[in-house]
């Protein structure tokens, strides 16, 4: 029997750019926690972010965010972790010696974006609707940080930057594709599926108990976890690989689920 499920947002459960959930969503989400199922949504947006997403029933569900390196039970903060801080510091010097990619740092309290591109702030304000604060130095960000990601609005892909960064710094910290614009660094130890792994082991839960979604590599981890996974079809070359399953709508396998518990 299924006791929990975990889903990946953007790509995922939020389809075709979407940033807001579907009211079937919603209503299946709220049906299924009713019913003593748990609900995880694991992304790698703020926490924030993710919150006013599930607006309506966020106090009915538990939180993964920032890839893994937070992870949010009932209002309580369950893990934290944190990127060594001479290394988040080598790291956003190379970002910054491309003018074209932008970067937005996470700490618990709120994400930190550089001042100088008024649009890309607006759209994580007001569109991800992220908690962001500005500097003018990105430097002088308080350490430690939890995450750092990079992206470049203008471009359809970030495939020849990633191999650089992964080649540069691929041996201290997990560098992957999160959405279409996106590159984040991980922090080390932690990813959604050590996360979903501690989420597990705090409600008593097996994996087998577990049903996961995901679409990108930084949900490789998470569907690695449970034999009842899914990857969307369109998800990133590879990523149905990892999964048990293949589908079209995460809307459609959560209703048969719901369907299963009358």
């Amino acid at each position: 029997m299924i006791k929990l499920i975990a889903s990946d947002l953007d790509g995922t459960l939020l389809r075709d750019g979407a940033q807001e959930l579907t009211p079937r969503a919603v209503r299946l989400i709220h049906e299924l926690t009713r019913k003593g199922i748990h609900f995880v949504a694991a992304s790698g947006r703020q926490y924030d972010s993710e919150r006013h997403i599930f607006d309506e029933i966020k106090d009915e569900i538990s939180y993964i965010s920032d890839n893994g390196s937070l992870c949010v039970h009932k209002g309580k903060v369950v893990s934290c972790g944190a990127i060594p801080d001479d290394l988040s510091l080598r790291i956003i010097d190379e970002i910054r010696k491309t003018p074209d990619y932008e970067l937005l740092i996470s700490r618990a309290e709120a994400c930190y974006i550089e001042e100088g591109n008024p649009n890309f702030i607006n759209h994580m304000k007001n569109v991800m609707n992220f908690n962001i604060r500005t500097l003018k130095d990105i430097r002088d960000i308080e350490l430690p940080i939890m995450k750092i990601a990079v992206a470049n609005v203008g471009s359809d892909s970030n495939m020849e930057y990633l191999k650089h960064l992964k080649k540069m710094f691929g041996q201290e910290i997990k560098v992957v594709t999160s959405g279409t614009i996106w590159i984040d660094f991980i922090t080390p130890g932690c990813s959604k599926g050590t996360a979903l792994k501690t989420m597990l082991e705090l409600l008593d839960v097996k994996p087998e108990e577990c049903m996961v979604f995901g679409d990108e590599y930084n949900d490789v981890e998470m569907l690695e976890l449970s034999p009842n996974s899914y990857a969307m079809s369109d998800a990133a070359p590879g990523i149905a690989e990892h999964a048990a399953h293949v589908t079209d709508s995460v809307e459609d396998v959560l209703e048969k689920v719901l369907a299963g518990l009358q």
